[in-house]
């Protein structure tokens, strides 16, 4: 199949792009220098030439603290770029997947979140993040909208990487313990991605590595894996003010990929550790 994936030059993006070519499909990367999807005649001009039969939107302003400031920017890449994609898929009658968030919760839960769970964004980057999937379900009926959380990958700068930079400069870092979730590597969020446009098992999906661990958990895991003697210290959020507040609980429900009998993804750990191994970190 003729895939677009845009946002192509983004950590999901480029993983996305190698899992298309290891399932033989046709990925068409689009990057900002091909494709401004905040531009409607650009995106309606760009998929009627390309014709695929899938569009992949990793396309995102995904700075959680700049959107704060910036919440027009954010609005027209996540919301109104999005809704011109869902415009030009309708038109050639293509699929569209796209990527969302666990931002478009307010974190307040305390069991993992289902995927028709009331949202309540508690900033601007969920805030746009939901008015993109709210968009794209105006237009087109069947569609996949896949929330994912606590992204990490080779070819962008994560989580994993800076407690890795800052363990080697200093020897101890401060890492909130008080917001739960799951990390999610690119390379198993991208083969479920592609497993699933190649059904027809239409709808909302939460994608995450499985298991959950607050942020600190991850760093302690992170230096134990990468053989680094660090001291972690836990910090509360209150004590890592941060200009966007961040849901204190993430833990996404999975029940959906169960259910469509779909593949689930791997144990966050085991991610981690063919993370490490990939990376030169």
């Amino acid at each position: 199949m003729k895939v677009v994936v845009t946002g192509a030059a983004g950590q999901l993006g480029q993983d996305v792009l190698l899992e298309l070519e290891r399932r033989n499909h046709q990925g068409v990367g689009a990057d900002r220098q091909q494709l401004d999807i905040t531009i409607e005649e650009n995106v309606i001009a760009y998929i009627n030439e390309m014709k695929p039969d899938i569009i992949l939107n990793c396309a995102a302003y995904t700075n959680v603290d700049a959107a704060e400031e910036n919440e027009e920017d954010a609005y027209l890449i996540n919301a109104i770029g999005t809704e011109n994609l869902a415009k030009a898929a309708k038109q050639i009658g293509a699929k569209l997947l796209h990527v969302s968030t666990d931002y478009v919760f307010d974190g307040t839960a305390s069991v993992p979140y289902e995927v028709d769970e009331p949202t309540k964004p508690l900033g601007a980057y969920g805030r746009t993040k939901l008015a993109g999937e709210q968009l794209l379900q105006k237009h087109l009926d069947e569609f996949f909208i896949v929330r994912t959380a606590w992204v990490y990958g080779v070819y962008g700068n994560n989580f994993v990487k800076t407690m890795i930079r800052l363990g080697k400069e200093r020897g101890e870092v401060g890492v909130v313990h008080d917001q739960v979730g799951s990390p999610t590597y690119t390379v198993d969020l991208a083969k479920f991605m592609v497993e699933l446009m190649e059904t027809d098992k239409y709808g909302i999906y939460h994608a995450t590595n499985s298991g959950v661990c607050s942020w600190y958990e991850f760093a302690v895991e992170i230096f134990k894996q990468a053989k680094m003697d660090v001291q972690v210290n836990p910090l509360t959020s209150e004590q890592f003010p941060r200009p966007a507040a961040r849901p204190k609980y993430s833990v996404l429900s999975k029940k959906m990929i169960e259910k469509q009998g779909l593949t689930p993804l791997r144990d966050w750990k085991e991610a981690l550790a063919a993370y490490l191994s990939q990376s030169n970190n």
